[in-house]
Formats: C-alpha cells, sequence, structure tokens
C-alpha cells in the first residue's frame, strides 16, 4: 500500500457531540460529516442519529509550531548541575552530544515516539524544525533528505499532520563565525540546502496534506545574503526562524550589526505573514509593536523557554497591540497542548503578579482565549489555509472526557479552563477524519513505545 493511501482509505463518518466550540462560539448537539477527511457539513440543535459516534466535547486540534522530535530522547538527562551557571548554552553542549550518536533509524524511533505524545495531548499537526541532516561524522547521506525522509515515516506511522521545516544552518555565530564541531551534522552552502530542499519535497509527497516550508536557523547560523537566498527559495511557503532567545544572542547581534535580532529581521529582511519567529523572547516595547504590526506569528514555547532559561515573552503588550501566537514544543522535554498554554499564562502571572493575564475583556475565559489564539496563529504558522470546526477543514478534533473528575460538571469555558489549569483527559483524536488516540491511548502506542525504549537504551546505556 503507498503511505499516500493511509488515510483515504478511512470510510465517511457522522460524528455527534453534546457541544463543540465552532469558530462562532460554543454550540450544542452538533453533528459533523466527515468526507474524504474533511468537515463536509456542520449541524447543530440535532439529534443524535442511530450511526453517529456520540462523544462529549469537542475541540479543534491544535498545531504545535516548532518542534525538534529527537530531543525527545534526552528529555531529562540534562537536569545535573555542572561545574559552572548552567544555561542555554552549557545544556546545547548535551544536546550536541546526545546528537553525535544518533542514526537513521533512532531519529525515526525518537521522532515517532514523540509524535504519540503530541497527538495524545490535543496536537494534531507538527511544525517540524529539522535541522539533524548528516551523518554523525558530517557527511552528507547519499540521500540528502535521509533523515527528513525518517520524519516523515514517523509521522505516516503516527497520523500526525506534518509541516517539515528543513533548516539551513552555516554559521557558528554572527558575522560567519566558524562552525563549532558539534554543529557539523546541521551545515549546508547554498547549493545543498536548495537539493536538500527538493529531496525533502520528495520525502513527504506521499503524506496526506503534508506541506513544505523552510527554516534560516537563526541569525546566528545564517549570513544576511544567504539569507535572502533562502528566503526567496521557499516563495509563499512557511517561513520560520529562532530570533532573540538569549540575552546574549541580542548582545551578540548589537555587537555585529548595531540593532537587535528581531530589530534586524523587522528592519532587513521584509518579515510578514509567511513568517514564525520562534521565542522572539527579549524585544524592546519598539520591537513587540512592529512585529504585531507585521502579520507574523510568534511561535512560543514557554516549557522549553522555561526549561532553559531563556526568560518570559511579552505575551501583555504583544496581544495587546493584536499579535498573532501560536505554541510548540520545541526541545520535547515535556509535551501537552495544554502544559504550553498554561506556561503562556503563568509566565504573565510571574512576571506581573496579576491573575488571568491574557484574558484581553472583563468575563472573558483565558482558557478560551489561549486555544483560539493559539489555533489561529498555529494554522498560519503551518501554511494552512483554514482550519477549525467549519465545512472544508481537514477533520482535525479532540473530545475531552467529562468522565475525568477534573472536568466533572464543567460547560463550555469552563471545560477548556479546567483542561488547561486543572488537568484533565483527551479522550479521542480524530485527525484528518481518522481516530488514531481513543480512551486516551495512541492506537499505534504500544509498538512505537517499544522500540523508542530499545533505541534509547542502547543509547544512554
Amino acid at each position: 500500500m503507498a503511505p499516500g493511501r493511509l488515510l483515504q482509505m478511512v470510510p465517511d463518518r457522522m460524528l455527534w457531540f453534546e457541544t463543540a466550540l465552532l469558530p462562532a462560539g460554543w454550540a450544542r448537539d452538533v453533528r459533523l460529516t466527515i468526507e474524504n477527511g474533511l468537515i463536509a457539513r456542520v449541524e447543530t440543535g440535532v439529534q443524535s442519529a442511530p450511526d453517529d459516534e456520540r462523544h462529549a466535547v469537542a475541540i479543534a486540534g491544535l498545531a504545535n509550531l516548532h518542534s525538534h522530535g529527537f530531543q525527545r530522547g534526552m528529555a531529562g538527562l540534562a537536569e545535573t548541575r555542572g561545574p559552572e551557571g548552567d544555561n542555554f548554552w552549557t545544556w546545547r553542549e548535551v544536546m550536541y552530544r546526545f546528537l553525535d550518536r544518533l542514526g537513521p533509524d533512532d531519529v525515526e524511533a525518537i521522532t515517532a515516539q514523540a509524535y504519540v505524545e503530541m497527538l495524545e495531548t490535543g496536537f494534531t499537526r507538527v511544525g517540524e524544525f529539522h535541522y539533524l541532516h548528516h551523518d554523525p561524522s558530517g557527511r552528507p547521506y547519499t540521500n540528502p533528505a535521509e533523515l527528513a525522509g525518517r520524519v516523515a515515516a514517523a509521522a505516516q506511522a503516527t497520523g500526525i499532520g506534518l509541516t517539515l521545516l528543513p533548516v539551513f544552518y552555516a554559521h557558528g555565530n554572527f558575522g560567519g563565525a566558524a562552525p563549532t564541531p558539534g554543529q557539523r551534522r546541521f551545515l549546508n552552502s547554498v547549493d545543498g540546502f536548495a537539493r536538500l530542499f527538493e529531496a525533502s519535497a520528495r520525502a513527504i509527497a506521499n503524506l496526506e496534506d503534508a506541506n513544505l516550508g523552510v527554516a534560516p536557523h537563526s541569525l546566528r547560523a545564517v549570513a544576511a545574503e544567504e539569507l535572502y537566498n533562502i528566503v526567496a527559495l521557499a516563495s509563499d511557503k512557511p517561513i520560520h526562524m529562532h530570533a532573540a532567545e538569549q540575552a546574549k544572542e541580542v548582545d551578540d547581534c548589537i555587537a555585529w550589526s548595531g540593532l537587535r535580532p528581531v530589530e534586524w529581521l523587522l528592519a532587513k529582511a521584509g518579515i510578514d505573514k509567511r513568517w514564525c519567529l520562534v521565542h522572539a523572547t527579549h524585544m524592546t516595547h519598539s520591537e513587540t509593536k512592529r512585529l504585531a504590526a507585521s502579520g507574523a506569528v510568534a511561535g512560543l514555547c514557554p516549557v522549553t523557554e522555561a526549561n532553559l532559561g531563556d526568560g518570559i515573552f511579552p505575551s501583555t503588550d504583544y496581544l495587546a497591540e493584536g499579535g498573532a501566537f501560536g505554541v510548540g514544543t520545541d526541545s520535547n522535554v515535556l509535551i501537552g497542548a495544554a502544559d504550553e498554554l498554561r506556561g503562556l499564562e503563568y509566565a504573565q502571572r510571574l512576571s506581573v503578579r496579576a491573575r488571568n493575564v491574557l484574558a484581553r475583556e472583563r468575563g472573558q475565559s483565558t482558557g478560551r482565549t489561549l486555544v483560539e489564539g493559539a489555533l489561529e496563529g498555529g494554522t498560519q504558522a503551518m501554511g494552512m489555509s483554514v482550519s477549525g470546526l467549519r465545512e472544508g477543514a481537514s477533520a482535525d478534533l479532540n473530545s475531552l472526557d467529562l468522565a475525568d473528575a477534573r472536568l466533572a460538571g464543567r460547560r463550555d469555558d469552563a471545560v477548556l479552563d479546567s483542561w488547561i489549569f486543572a488537568g484533565g483527559g483527551i479522550d479521542c483524536v480524530w485527525r484528518r477524519g481518522r481516530k488514531v488516540v481513543a480512551g486516551g491511548r495512541h492506537h499505534n502506542r504500544e509498538m512505537i513505545r517499544e522500540r523508542y525504549s530499545r533505541v534509547i537504551e542502547g543509547l544512554i546505556a
């Protein structure tokens, strides 16, 4: 069977929910008609039919807009204090040592495990910021997209939607500094990246509704002329880039150019709606306003940003200016849609010592604000034209488990608030109309977990 045939063979189905969060708000007695993986019809106020599959609460699946799948394998292995102050840069050395051991089978097994966990916690599409390209010695594989193909295989095995973002990486720091030995598996010339980009398109060709973007890694790793060439290669596709994650990065950028990273990109890179600036943690008020006005998406990864000690994104000011945002799991140290949304709000609460900071109006649910904002921004950043529980959208949705005591007695926005802030589970997940999670468990969970466990035991023995 060709890989792309898997989801197309799913028969049409009818899903009925007591309540569902539609683009216009909560609705009762909702029937979704699924045809060819899409939502063909949305009906409200209708009784369930004998052949309907019945559930309690439906919300749209969310996009995980920033993931390094292979890093799931090192989760928890960098939490021992070193001889000097630990920070992002010391964590990065641990990560380099871990990836030095990874072969193609290892990358596929670890990434598949990460994708299972994403689906089980409410993510139905992932933006894979994929920078591991070469073999452990730094030599290109015969197929330049060998490891991109392993990411695609992990997406196929799990059923998650994939936006593949091959990364261009050429330098060790601003101004074209030489790369370090730990970066040898990432490196490409512009011409080499063009070949990788073409091969990556072939790698995802058999995945239903997968798409491709580009990811110039950062201004640390990409010179200005190279950035312009990579952006030109993207055309109308998504462009994702790390920016201003660390205070040292900002200082180094100023020393190189006289400008801060986001300031430089806004002035010189033509930032628009194609772009997702990942982290953008350290911005001035002016940068925050200008980034919001650009139409780009801020790709926020609160769990990883906290784990690495990055800092706190200025969400309050950014959202007040109408900025678009989405969330991602980045290092995959912990995977969960609710965890990222909760972390986004909690960081603001700790920063300004207040509650319900990101809800914009009196009486507005913080959970709903976060879910709807992440859905809209994630859709844009993934290069998808439509999402949510509406006709014509991919049938990517979650049902929440009201049998969970933590959600007992909740309705509408209170369900979202409790799911995010009090806990509570995802019951079922449909991706492109196919149920991939039931009772909170992915249908391939055990097989994928067993393979993952064997790989990890071999890597860290």
